[in-house]
């Protein structure tokens, strides 16, 4: 089984749990049912993110060894919330630029150089972010990358 019939299958399965839900709140709403079709429609934008963009491969990617290393290293509390901001931060900005250039490519399918322009900044809002996020964790994890190195020296 592939990688994208598992994917289709959770998007499909989401799909119809919301279309159910959207149905039945023509009679009275509840706030767990509105929660649930939001999330439902945030999930699928996050799948959509990962499975469009070749960047949020690499986002991923550093993430989970970003995460590794914080387990391995056992870093303190308020690491981890440097560390969770950073993660957040550059998934936040990769979202934003997916959905830009999505907006974009609507409203003008073919070349412009405004568009081409506007995605370049995008991009490089991602970049700023990521290359922050890297600081982040040099600045997190060097004292216990230092702490292993003296360890192993003497």
């Amino acid at each position: 089984m592939g990688a994208g019939t598992v994917e289709a299958r959770m998007l499909n399965l989401c799909h119809v749990l919301a279309t159910r839900t959207m149905k039945s709140s023509r009679r009275a709403r509840s706030n767990s049912r509105v929660a649930f079709v939001a999330s439902y429609h945030a999930f699928c934008g996050i799948l959509r993110m990962i499975r469009c963009q070749h960047n949020a491969w690499v986002h991923a990617f550093a993430t989970f060894a970003v995460l590794f290393a914080a387990f391995f290293f056992s870093i303190s509390r308020p690491d981890w919330c440097w560390i969770i901001l950073a993660i957040s931060m550059v998934w936040t900005a990769e979202a934003l630029n997916t959905a830009f250039e999505f907006l974009a490519d609507a409203a003008s399918p073919e070349f412009h150089p405004l568009v081409r322009n506007a995605k370049d900044v995008t991009a490089g809002a991602v970049l700023i972010t990521a290359i922050a996020a890297v600081i982040i964790g040099c600045v997190v994890f060097w004292p216990y990358v230092e702490f292993c190195f003296v360890a192993l020296i003497t």
